[in-house]
């Protein structure tokens, strides 16, 4: 499942959530539902905003992005951007 960034701008934060592609959540409510989180005290109508849906799952193996020092022998660059180009 894709993870996705959403911000309130009623409190200030951001939460990532994973979701599947057709759900979108647009309350602080059906965030805080989706998270199991506690809303506080934040209407839970407030409007939240996608902000960065990344098409991937995040799991615990990464690769250091530190350690990159530019393209792969595949192509492609680590962690998505090649500063060494």
């Amino acid at each position: 499942m894709p993870t996705y960034e959403y911000f309130c701008p009623e409190n200030g934060r951001s939460v990532e959530v994973l979701h599947g592609m057709s759900t979108t959540l647009q309350t602080w409510g059906e965030l805080c539902d989706a998270q199991a989180i506690d809303p506080g005290t934040t209407p839970a109508h407030a409007p939240v905003e996608k902000l960065l849906g990344t098409g991937m799952v995040l799991t615990n193996a990464r690769a250091d992005l530190n350690d990159c020092a530019g393209p792969t022998p595949q192509g492609g660059c680590c962690g998505g951007g090649c500063g060494a180009l």
